[in-house]
């Protein structure tokens, strides 16, 4: 059908040490409107939440170099990537390396570019994964 957008199609795996280094937050869409008397109108654009992970701890330089290394075999934010998020998992914490458990499994993209600070053998970087599907 012209005009038809396919669903992401990951082919690899985030690795599960790098995985468990990201915290996990919700982000409802909603469409406000701001009124000259301060009022306001608030609808929800979609039913369901959107998840986001943040890089949330400083890497040591190996886990680093690891995440450089995924983050431009992905070519950056262009190619998605199955994600386990540790807590969602069965049993918690468990990670498949092929990407073949569902629990705990979603399609992910970086949502960002690379930006890294290194200070005193750690490097703190900004980077986030947003769910595709």
């Amino acid at each position: 059908m012209p005009g038809s957008v396919q669903n992401a199609a990951p082919l690899t795996v985030m690795p599960a040490s790098l995985s468990r280094a990201f915290a996990h937050e919700r982000e409802y869409p909603v469409f406000d409107s701001e009124y000259r008397q301060g009022e306001s109108h608030r609808s929800v654009q979609a039913s369901n939440s959107r998840k986001r992970w943040r890089l949330a701890r400083r890497l040591a330089p190996t886990a680093l170099a690891t995440l450089r290394d995924f983050y431009d075999a992905r070519r950056g934010p262009t190619e998605p990537f199955y994600f386990y998020d540790p807590y969602e998992t069965t049993p918690k914490f468990a990670h498949d390396p092929t990407g073949q458990a569902t629990a705990g499994r979603y399609t992910v993209r970086f949502a960002n570019p690379w930006s890294e600070f290194i200070a005193l053998g750690r490097a703190d970087v900004a980077i986030e994964l947003i769910e595709l599907a």
